[in-house]
């Protein structure tokens, strides 16, 4: 019932289970705003054996110039932390949750910090970057 809620949600395409396994779903997200919103970027969810009492993990599959995504696609993503999780939040507000950081970067809410700071006080230069990274990385967007 989530697998089919996230597959109708328009910020995404292609969302299914990885390699026929359940607790492991792939797809694309699309990103409304500018920098990021020329291409499509591969997303993997993770469900723990104990979901929904466990949040899930995102982690973006996609090289991404973004201050809240390491090098390794892990997310700083506060819904997903044991803290904030709450066992009714949908996997779809995971991924909605996620677009959302990825339209709108938050200084606060860093993994990168050196990435945050350009951000800040150039942040032209930041769009520069994380254009030209999308366009090397990003996949097309499917119509």
């Amino acid at each position: 019932q989530e697998l089919e809620e996230a597959r109708r949600w328009e910020g995404a395409r292609d969302v299914r289970p990885l390699d026929g396994n359940v607790r492991r779903w792939g797809g694309l997200l699309l990103p409304n705003n500018p920098p990021y919103n020329t291409g499509a970027f591969r997303f993997e969810l993770t469900f723990s054996p104990n979901h929904p009492l466990e949040p899930p993990c995102a982690t973006l599959r996609t090289p991404i110039y973004h201050p809240s995504v390491d090098l390794e696609g892990r997310v700083c993503q506060p819904l997903t932390t044991h803290a904030h999780w709450e066992p009714t939040t949908r996997a779809v507000q995971v991924l909605q949750d996620l677009l959302l950081q990825l339209d709108s970067p938050d200084p606060q809410r860093l993994l990168r910090p050196d990435v945050a700071r350009e951000l800040q006080e150039r942040p032209e230069e930041f769009r520069r970057r994380a254009e030209e990274h999308a366009r090397l990385h990003a996949e097309p967007r499917p119509e």
